[in-house]
């Protein structure tokens, strides 16, 4: 019998520039939940962000939408426009959506969400006909008020028949359980009618603010005696009017990938075919799944197919082998030094994606506090003649005017000041490198070695390394800091032509200066003595760092349990029980979390420290912004041996890091067996909850364990990660098809002196395809059979689209 399905998952990539038509300091986020906020670009019309973000997301949603907001130092910021985009309009794109898109006007009466539970019933007997609507409660409705919250009420609409339940003030999770019921004539039982819901917001003063609202087809009272569930509040249905690029557009690229998950069991087969690659490697090293896997894999897909694999080998512990079978193929078919990992290739896009997931803490480590000292101090810098401004520049000399000499000799000593901090933090960083990290460096330093024994190929095997070390991880995060999560926000132009230097200077250091003076930028000369005299170091560094036992390396986690997965200063407020929560109640602490425990102290060096086991946790989830009338703040529910829940709220300085900090702690918690269904977005005062002003202790609204924005630190998942190889194989399937085919022809031209080699090779490769080609046989049929009993189990209850 076959099991159940998995959670099915949904990643949503999102790349962003825009351009307006007005002057702003522009940003933009998600409406109804804001999953992200791009850093605020000052006093610009054509701002560029150039941000990316990966976000995990349940089935359920319907919509993702964009606004476009100016940020106001003082009051509220102003909304410019938005774009809303259904997860249909994205879905229906296979290659994702890339265009600009213009800003529609917002209409409050479109701006609503959240669901209202419902009872419905057609009731007859011999004298009259009725509608009987038991409105029970609604949850997450859209707050209307000053303070966050609204005073919700719903109408029941039926032709000219209307009846409306109390108003319950204050409270965006109102709990009615009011019947209400309408007598009706029997020609007005007409099926093609609908029975119309609609939930609003009570104002004392003026006219009330639409909330949302259902419509259940006649059809469905007709056929079902009873019809109760949630339903989803839509809006009114005006549609969006196109301002006609009058208020600016904005350039997205979104790509959604949806997958249904099947049990373990059913991607065993093909997991048993990718470790057989790396730990039973075949003579013809063309011949093994791995290397069919690259041949059908597209050059657009090559890195998220790369990052892909180093999961599944983190997950089966076998990432060195898989890694050193990708580098030693690329290395034996290299035949020019010069060009060795300079293509996109699946190597070289492997062990990219494999510093960035074993690496990322290690990277912060090395590098953040220079980064932060360079955004701190904010130094005119430059060394190019023809881009130098003497007008951009402070006054360096009380004696006159600055000069071109003075600002470039201010700007070399800067810079080798930072660079030679960059390179001393680099070099001085062995024992922080991760030891799986080593170990691959390690062996790819042997291959290399192995492949290029002459004596002016001698530096070679220092640039394999280097380049990936350098050019491929440490120089990209100086340039983009904000990409790599070293900073909230993009620097500004003075800062990131100091970037752009710097990452130029430790390229130059990767490749251990040997193209020094041939380039186009002699203006850069004054910093090759600098990196010249480096050159020796970082060969003593790189030969310190692969000197590691390869045997005792753990090579399954993406970071071992004592590492810290995210750490920095929050403000926290533990609450127990029935009791009043000020809003100044919140302390400033330092927070560590790692995959064992949530902890804080008052400072970052105080030794005393309280900690949270992570197996305790059950829910981590925001708090309505009226509970502590603070911005920002969230909760993490906690279970003790005796089943007593226990809750710490915990605020964050700005709507980015309350994301990260929700999203890491789902993450590290996300195999726990007693997570809450639901959960209360409020605070418990004065005897109950300020969210749904219920006294009882079950939630009124749905946790959200399933949402987290994807980053290095995702939890490895070998079914979710073998379900995306499968369908790169089953893109590629024709192509597997045709290896049989090219091999009996090579076969049948193929000389008699060499036709048995041959003949073998052939026959083995065509034997993987074979197996490859029935694993993705039998993965189709078990996906075809679990749609085929969905649709099966469906109920013919009609629900909202």
């Amino acid at each position: 019998m076959l099991c159940n399905l998995h959670e099915k998952h949904v990643i949503l990539r999102a790349f962003t520039a825009a351009t307006f038509t007005m002057i702003s300091d522009p940003f933009y986020f998600h409406v109804k939940c804001v999953f992200f906020r791009t850093a605020t670009v000052w006093k610009n019309l054509n701002p560029f962000w150039g941000e990316e973000y990966t976000l995990h997301l349940p089935m359920g949603f319907h919509s993702l939408s964009f606004h476009v907001m100016d940020e106001d130092t003082i009051g509220h910021d102003d909304v410019i426009g938005k774009i809303t985009l259904s997860k249909d309009t994205i879905g229906s794109q296979a290659k994702g959506l890339d265009s600009w898109l213009n800003l529609t006007r917002v209409d409050p009466d479109e701006e609503v969400q959240g669901e209202i539970h419902l009872s419905l019933a057609l009731l007859k007997d011999a004298e009259k006909f009725s509608l009987r609507c038991q409105v029970i409660e609604a949850r997450d409705l859209a707050p209307r008020d000053i303070s966050g919250t609204s005073d919700p009420f719903a109408r029941v609409l039926f032709n000219n028949h209307s009846a409306e339940t109390s108003i319950i003030k204050k409270t965006r999770f109102p709990h009615w359980g009011e019947t209400l019921e309408l007598e009706l004539d029997p020609e007005e039982l007409r099926e093609d009618n609908a029975v119309t819901v609609e939930v609003w917001d009570w104002d004392m003063v003026g006219k009330n603010d639409f909330l949302g609202k259902v419509e259940i087809p006649f059809a469905c009272l007709h056929k079902t005696p009873l019809l109760e569930g949630w339903f989803r509040l839509l809006p009114l249905g005006n549609n969006e009017v196109d301002a006609g690029g009058k208020l600016g557009a904005l350039r997205l690229k979104v790509r959604l990938v949806e997958d249904r998950i099947l049990p373990s069991m059913y991607y065993q087969p093909l997991i048993d075919l990718l470790v057989e690659s790396v730990i039973s490697p075949a003579e013809v090293e063309d011949s093994s799944a791995l290397t069919m896997l690259e041949d059908v894999t597209t050059v657009e897909s090559r890195q998220d197919v790369a990052m892909t694999l180093v999961k599944i080998y983190l997950g089966q512990g076998l990432v060195v082998p898989f890694l050193d079978y990708l580098n030693t193929r690329e290395v034996n078919h290299t035949t020019d030094p010069n060009t060795l990992f300079r293509s996109n290739s699946l190597a070289s896009k492997a062990m990219e994606q494999f510093m960035k997931a074993v690496g990322m803490l290690y990277l912060h480590e090395v590098l953040k506090p220079i980064i932060n000292r360079i955004f701190d101090e904010k130094k005119y810098i430059e060394l190019d003649p023809c881009k130098i401004d003497l007008n951009r520049t402070r006054r360096i000399s009380f004696k006159g005017a600055v000069s071109e000499a003075e600002v470039r000799d201010s700007s070399v000593e800067m810079l080798q000041s930072y660079l030679t901090s960059i390179i001393e933090s680099i070099v001085g960083s062995v024992d922080q490198c991760p030891p799986v990290m080593r170990v691959a460096f390690k062996q790819l330093h042997k291959r290399v070695e192995e492949q290029f024994t002459e004596p002016e190929n001698e530096d070679v095997k220092y640039l394999a390394i280097s380049g990936f070390f350098f050019l491929r991880f440490f120089a990209p995060a100086i340039l983009t800091p904000k990409l790599f999560q070293l900073r909230d926000q993009h620097a500004d132009t003075r800062t990131s032509r100091t970037l752009l230097l710097l990452a130029k200077a430790l390229q130059s250091v990767g490749n251990l200066g040997l193209q020094l003076g041939h380039g186009k930028e002699q203006w850069m000369a004054p910093l090759h003595p600098i990196i010249l005299r480096s050159v020796a170091s970082v060969k003593d560094f790189l030969d310190k760092l692969i000197d590691i036992d390869h045997d005792v390396v753990p090579q399954r986690a993406v970071f071992m349990p004592s590492v810290t997965v995210k750490e920095g200063y929050l403000n926290k407020h533990k609450a127990e029980g029935p009791q009043l929560l000020s809003r100044f109640a919140f302390k400033k602490r330092y927070f560590w979390l790692t995959s064992e425990t949530l902890s804080y102290a008052k400072t970052s060096d105080w030794q005393v420290r309280s900690s949270i086991p992570i197996q305790c946790v059950c829910a981590v989830e925001r708090v309505d912004e009226n509970a502590f009338q603070q911005q920002n703040v969230m909760q993490v529910i906690t279970q003790d041996n005796d089943g007593q829940l226990h809750t710490m709220y915990i605020q964050c300085k700005n709507v980015n890091e309350l994301n990260q900090w929700l999203s890491a702690i789902r993450k590290v918690s996300i195999y726990n067996e007693r997570m809450l269904p639901s959960f209360h977005p409020g605070a418990h005062r004065s005897g109950k909850w300020t969210c749904c002003l219920q006294a009882d202790r079950a939630g009124c609204s749905r946790t959200h364990s399933a949402v987290t924005l994807g980053d290095w630190s995702d939890p490895l998942d070998p079914d979710v990660e073998t379900q995306t190889i499968y369908k790169q194989l089953l893109q590629g399937r024709d192509k597997l098809r045709s290896v049989s085919v090219n091999i009996l022809r090579l076969d049948a031209v193929t000389l008699p002196d060499t036709r048995g080699l041959c003949c073998s090779t052939g026959m083995h490769r065509q034997s993987v395809a074979a197996r490859l080609l029935a694993v993705i046989e039998d993965l189709e049929q078990a996906h075809t059979t679990f749609q085929r009993r969905e649709k099966e189990d469906a109920t013919s209850v009609i629900l909202n689209p």
